[in-house]
């Protein structure tokens, strides 16, 4: 049998020795999403671990807090597992799909779900402390999208499986809905701060640097929000595809490094890789490659 990515998308994940860094407790590491992890790397793999069965398919990355694996399922079932056994500590179901990654913090476990909750559980229990209910989940739709036919008919985009990663600063938790809206909750109680709409889907996650929230939405704009008040600083305008809509809207996630914003655009053939430069006042297009 060969070698499988750990969680790769079936219903098994793997894990082989010190795969996970130590750090691992939000989405792309940290609220910036640079990717990078305070631990010293793997030097080599030992060979499998164990593996654990989840009810259905595992689509998102895992976040690794104080010795736990946390992650969701395709099935509704969000499951803790112990990093050094892979037993489950415990489970929690959904009535939705769940396929974005958790942030952790202060013993909160934060996770959103296609049945339009946003939910924090209790890190070592997975008792619900309090849930948010969105204006609904739901997938970039158009008509005669990537070429299907019949043309005249509005279709879900099959590429747009994802859901937004929270991601948690400074008492707050942001992310973003299929409702077109990003949402900033209290972090603690749930309680809304503010929402921002725009104009469609919204499955990238948040990214947050100096106060500052970077995402983008399906209705083709990058923005660039107060993280304090929601109140939008600037964007930026993607291109646009009216026939097809295959390269339209942004589906991935911002990372931000020494003061650029990178991101890419949503298309299922290739990723046009844009670079902003972000500045107090607004932002400089550096270039956009395809």
């Amino acid at each position: 049998m060969k070698a499988r990515i750990a969680f790769s998308v079936t219903p098994v994940f793997l894990f082989a020795a010190y795969v996970f860094a130590n750090d691992g407790s939000t989405f792309r590491s940290n609220v910036a999403h640079t990717g990078v992890y305070d631990a010293a790397g793997v030097p080599r793999l030992t060979g499998l671990k164990w593996n654990f069965r989840a009810g259905g398919q595992v689509y998102s990355s895992p976040t690794v807090a104080d010795g736990t694996i946390f992650v969701g399922s395709t099935s509704g079932i969000f499951y803790a597992v112990d990093e050094g056994t892979g037993l489950q500590k415990w489970k929690f179901a959904t009535k939705g799909r769940i396929s974005s990654s958790a942030a952790i913090q202060n013993g909160l476990v934060y996770l959103l779900s296609y049945d339009s909750n946003f939910y924090a559980l209790d890190e070592n229990t997975g008792q619900l402390k309090w849930k948010f209910s969105t204006g609904g989940e739901r997938r970039f739709e158009a008509k005669h999208i990537h070429g299907m036919e019949p043309a005249a008919e509005t279709m879900p985009d099959p590429f747009d499986f994802y859901l937004s990663s929270p991601s948690v600063w400074n008492g707050s938790v942001y992310f973003g809905s299929g409702d077109g809206n990003i949402y900033a909750l209290d972090a603690t109680s749930g309680a809304l701060k503010w929402k921002f709409h725009t104009g469609d889907v919204v499955h990238a996650s948040p990214a947050i640097a100096d106060g500052t929230i970077f995402i983008g939405s399906w209705d083709t704009y990058f923005y660039a929000l107060e993280a304090a008040t929601g109140k939008a600083k600037w964007r930026f305008k993607t291109g646009e595809d009216p026939d097809i809509h295959n390269q339209i809207g942004i589906q991935s996630s911002a990372a931000i490094a020494d003061g650029t914003s990178t991101s890419a655009a949503a298309t299922p053939t290739f990723m046009r890789l844009m670079h902003v430069r972000v500045q107090r006042s607004g932002f400089i297009t550096t270039r956009a490659l395809g």
